[in-house]
């Protein structure tokens, strides 16, 4: 662990993916799927880009999933300069999308492909939280 926190600057929040974010205040993860195919798309839309139905309502998601690719950022810019290194992956979430997001909760080296994560929501001083990832074993 380096000992300095990610910073967690603000999301921007459409219309569409409002009620996404509303929820991670609420400590839920929620999902979009298709009611058509099947499909869970990522990024929270209003319609399927697999299929283009428009029957894509929320679901509660379990919030976990595997890391499926990383990288450990060893330089970066303001504002996250402060705060390398830190892990910066694709998670594959049990319910099917890829989503990209950061590994918290452990140093940076003990990352590996195939780890199991769970979806830690970041509060903010203002506005929603941010959602990134820790071991499942990981202290909360």
């Amino acid at each position: 662990m380096t000992g300095r926190e990610l910073p967690t600057p603000d999301p921007v929040v459409g219309d569409e993916e409002a009620e996404f974010w509303q929820a991670l205040g609420e400590g839920r993860f929620l999902l979009r799927r298709c009611q058509q195919c099947g499909d869970v798309p990522w990024y929270p839309r209003p319609f399927c880009p697999a299929c283009g139905s428009r029957d894509v309502p929320w679901f509660e998601a379990s919030g976990t999933g595997t890391v499926y690719s990383f990288t450990i950022a060893a330089k970066a810019g303001p504002p996250f300069d402060a705060a390398v290194p830190y892990v910066i992956a694709y998670i594959e979430l049990d319910e099917g999308p890829r989503i990209i997001s950061n590994v918290v909760g452990c140093p940076p080296e003990q990352v590996h492909i195939g780890q199991r994560v769970e979806v830690r929501y970041v509060p903010r001083v203002d506005g929603p939280p941010l959602y990134r990832f820790a071991p499942v074993d990981a202290a909360r």
